[in-house]
């Protein structure tokens, strides 16, 4: 019974997902959205961080390569996006969160990002997301 629980949330989790992928490798996003499709997640790519400031108001996570572009930019990135929409998942995959590390901490208004070292598998960026999507609706 209690498998059958967690499985349930797990795939209602998932529905609830719609995630924003940004990376400047275009290989990336595209296998990204194939991984998030089969899974059942809702997902769309950007190439660019003014592109990403377009996301749709429906997305509910955002998957973040910041090694792509250049950290000051990232920091200012991260920190708009944290005040305009408070609730969004961020998740950073990279080789090197301290250059990012004054847009990460807790700041009494939104979610804080989290940081998975890269490389980083399908599997391991969904998990993330579902773990705190899950622990944020409890």
């Amino acid at each position: 019974m209690l498998y059958a629980r967690a499985a349930m949330a797990n795939r209602s989790s998932a529905r609830s997902l719609h995630v924003a992928v940004v990376a400047d490798n275009p290989e990336t996003i595209d296998a990204l959205h194939a991984y998030f499709s089969q899974a059942g997640v809702a997902s769309n790519g950007k190439r660019t961080l003014n592109d990403a400031n377009r996301m749709a108001p429906a997305a509910t996570a955002l998957v973040l390569f910041p090694d792509d572009f250049d950290p000051g930019d990232i920091v200012t990135f991260i920190t708009s996006l944290r005040s305009a929409r408070p609730k969004l998942l961020i998740l950073l995959v990279t080789s090197t969160p301290q250059s990012f590390r004054s847009a990460l901490g807790p700041d009494g208004h939104s979610l804080p990002p989290m940081v998975l070292p890269k490389p980083a598998f399908g599997w391991t960026i969904l998990d993330a997301l579902r773990a705190r999507a899950h622990s944020e609706s409890i």
